[in-house]
Order: structure tokens, then sequence, then C-alpha cells
């Protein structure tokens, strides 16, 4: 079974196992059946450290963004973005989007202006956006629409909310990417829309070294875990997992068309 992981941060993943080693960790991913990842960006502090990380691997792509949870963070231009983002190894802007799972609402103007800049960033870039949204599922989708952002696409990452922002977010050109979230006991709501998501438009992922699925919940997670995801959306969807592997995998080749 091939499988990409469409997200995942591997400069925070634990290295204990793999005597300290990323080329360990690597080798021992893609021995599990894992063939392409997406290092995605949180912050511009760190994004140097994780391009210089990966840079000599191949079936290992990367985003640039500053994603919404944190307001000290250095605000990027959306020209500063473009620029970073010009690498061929860069597929994507992002991860960006709107969280107001805190429940501040002073910071829910910071978070909608970062938003827009990522969003114009990915326009002139021509690269699929990022979208992590929690607890926001209105302003999301509005500033979407206001920033027309289905002239980039993307994908909304690590999807937790309902059919009806599922359906909005389809509607502009957008994919649907589950995690291990999927696999929760009590992710009943999140199984059925993952049986109602059309097959070409859905990714799978890992967001590790968070969210590990079951039955790996409360330890870090890792790449390697990501055929749980795939079993899951298979098993809701009667289908074999060699299949949901091929169609996933494909559906990240088109959405990231640079990524090889």
């Amino acid at each position: 079974m091939k499988l990409v992981d469409s997200h995942c941060h591997l400069d925070r993943v634990d290295l204990t196992h793999y005597e300290g080693s990323f080329r360990n960790f690597v080798t021992a991913t893609l021995e599990s059946g894992v063939e392409q990842m997406l290092c995605v960006c949180i912050d511009l502090e760190s994004y140097p450290a994780m391009l210089e990380l990966v840079r000599n691997y191949d079936n290992i792509f990367v985003s640039v963004g500053v994603h919404p949870n944190d307001r000290d963070r250095r605000e990027p231009t959306a020209s500063e973005l473009v620029e970073m983002a010009s690498i061929p190894k860069n597929v994507a802007i992002g991860e960006t989007g709107l969280d107001y799972f805190r429940g501040e609402t002073d910071d829910r103007e910071w978070q909608q202006k970062r938003f827009r800049t990522h969003i114009q960033a990915a326009k002139d870039a021509r690269k699929p956006l990022i979208i992590h949204t929690r607890e926001a599922r209105k302003d999301t989708i509005t500033l979407m629409q206001q920033e027309q952002a289905r002239d980039a696409g993307g994908v909304m990452h690590c999807f937790t909310e309902n059919w009806d922002m599922a359906q909005q977010a389809l509607n502009m050109g957008f994919y649907i990417s589950f995690s291990g979230i999927v696999t929760f006991n009590n992710a009943s709501d999140l199984r059925d829309v993952a049986k109602k998501v059309p097959l070409d438009r859905m990714l799978i992922e890992t967001d590790s070294p968070y969210l590990a699925p079951a039955p790996y919940r409360g330890k870090p997670n890792q790449p390697k875990y990501l055929h749980r995801v795939a079993e899951t959306i298979a098993e809701v969807r009667g289908m074999d997992v060699e299949e949901v592997a091929q169609i996933t995998g494909s559906n990240f080749s088109k959405l990231f068309s640079t990524a090889g």
C-alpha cells in the first residue's frame, strides 16, 4: 500500500526511537508504506530550519505560512510569502486560517487579516492554500468567499466540521482532508462526513506529531500511522484500503501539481 501524508510537521517529530536520526526516521516511514509527505510550515521563524531538514529528500515537500494560533509570530506580507514559496520544493501556502477555539474575541481581527494575506499570496504564487479552521465556520467561509480563495484552491486540513461547511468548501473547489480524528470513538459525525465527500476531492493526513489515531492515542503521532486513517475511510465507505490509498495519493498529486 502506497500512502501520501498530505499534512505533517516533520521538524517537530520525536526522533528518540530513530537514534536521533532524521534519515532513519524517513527510511522507516517509507518502509511503512508512506511514499510522500508534505511538511507544513506554521511560522516563518522555523521555516529555514524546516526547509534545510528536508531539502535532500525528493519525496518530502514543504509549504510556507503562519498558523492562526500564535499572535506573536512575525507577520508576513503577501509578497514575502510568494518569494518564499517560489522554490520547487514548496507546493503550497499555509497553514493559515482561523481558530476561535480559545474564545478571545479580540484575537479575531488580526487572525482575519493574516488569513487574507495568505489568500492573496496563494493567488499571486499560483499555489494552493492549506486552511486550518476551528470553531470559526462562518467567518472562514465568508473570508474565503470575500477574498476569492477559489482562485487559488486548496485543502481544508484536519477537517472536523460539519457536512454543510464541507459542501461550501467543496463548492469553492477545495479538497477535504481527514486526520486521525476520524478514527476516534466520539467522531461518528465526522465519519458521516467522510462518507459523503466525493472521493476525487479527499485527502488523508496525520498532522504528526499531533492527533495520533486509535489505537495510538496518547502517543506522539507519526506518518507511519497514516494507514489507520486510510483503513477507517475504507471501512466507512465500504472500499478496499488500497483503493483509498491510490485515490488520495492521486488527489494529492493533482492538488499540489508541482509535487513531482
